[in-house]
């Protein structure tokens, strides 16, 4: 339901990234963050994933871009034990979809408990659909990016990139913030659907196992771990890469105004405002500081010479074309101006050197 929706997309997803994109340093500075990109480099190790990279391959050759990577060019046993995993990835997405559209077109899944009176058809149909929907809003927020750093009169000259750039960037650019927030709301309710959609209704022992598997292997299918693997690479992967070798072609797509649209008003109905009070707490709970704190203003790094390196074109790259240019976050206006360490130290020495004037 919708209080299931926004209470996942508030405590589960826009309270952390409200502060992570301030305070990456701190936010990354505890076991708990390092033992998360162990489990997702245990996962992409699996292979299970690794269909994304021939996706990546083949758009990366159909926009002539290339791949940046510091990796060694994989040649051996490496370049045999990365493609041997494309293929294993390739056949278990196969089976993935194999499995959910039979399940859906025999009225197997969990749409004909909670929607008895949709028809399996309109249920295929809605699967696709709603995949469709998120992997838009997925690439949207790679090409909007992506497009942020370019001049107004490079953003494309067609009717419908120049509505969508007109409102993304409107004023000082508080529509993108909205848009994200917004975009997290739609792609949690579509992810919630989809759940519902690809979720298997099949008793293990009942003589009515999929494809005749043995009970032990429907039990393990009833998980939903075949949904999964289909939304993270075709609603998803496959879509960041799509639009950060093509930003322009969704900024021409007449959807891609409409979703915007409707990710703004869903942000300026308030639902999800609660995050930025969460995150205030949590951020005086926690302590973390931001990275300005550390590292520096810009301005004062480049005073020191150690100006922000700007990085390379990634388009194709699976980090998506969108992040690049500044490492270090900025500030907001729940806490008002900040300096950083240089910055306070040097106040403090300046104070004190005052103070011992006046007294003298």
């Amino acid at each position: 339901g919708l209080g299931m929706i926004v209470f996942t997309c508030i405590l589960g997803q826009l309270t952390t990234q409200v502060n992570a994109s301030h305070c990456m340093i701190d936010f990354i500075n505890n076991y708990f963050a390092l033992f998360t990109l162990y489990t997702a480099m245990a996962v992409e190790f699996s292979g299970v994933m690794h269909s994304s990279y021939l996706i990546q391959n083949v758009l990366s050759m159909v926009s002539g871009k290339p791949i940046q990577s510091n990796e060694e060019p994989k040649s051996g046993f490496t370049f045999i034990f990365f493609w041997g995993r494309v293929l294993m990835s390739l056949a278990i997405l196969g089976f993935c979809l194999a499995v959910t559209l039979s399940a859906l077109f025999n009225g197997q899944t969990q749409m004909a408990v909670k929607y008895p009176n949709v028809p399996n058809g309109v249920s295929v149909f809605l699967f696709f659909f709603f995949m469709a929907i998120v992997g838009m809003l997925e690439g949207m927020q790679i090409a909007f990016f992506a497009v942020a750093k370019l001049p107004a009169e490079e953003r494309g000259n067609s009717f419908f990139a120049k509505k969508t750039c007109d409102l993304l960037f409107k004023g000082n650019g508080e529509n993108l913030p909205g848009f994200m927030i917004g975009r997290q709301l739609t792609v949690v309710f579509s992810f919630f659907l989809v759940a519902s959609i690809t979720g298997l209704n099949i008793t293990p022992g009942e003589g009515e196992n999929i494809f005749g598997v043995s009970d032990g292997a429907q039990a393990f299918l009833n998980y939903g771990f075949q949904g999964a693997v289909i939304t993270t690479i075709l609603a998803s992967i496959t879509w960041q890469l799509a639009a950060s070798a093509f930003p322009m072609a969704f900024l021409n797509n007449p959807v891609t105004y409409i979703l915007l649209c409707i990710a703004l008003f869903l942000e300026w109905t308030g639902l999800s405002a609660g995050a930025w009070v969460l995150a205030r707490l949590m951020k005086k709970a926690t302590k973390i500081q931001y990275d300005e704190v550390y590292v520096g203003t810009p301005e004062e790094r480049i005073a020191n010479g150690r100006a922000d390196k700007e990085f390379g074109d990634d388009v194709g790259h699976l980090a998506g074309g969108g992040f690049v240019g500044h490492a270090c976050g900025s500030h907001d206006a729940l806490d008002g101006p900040i300096r950083s360490k240089d910055a306070l130290e040097a106040k403090v020495v300046a104070t004190s050197s005052k103070d011992a004037l006046d007294q003298a």
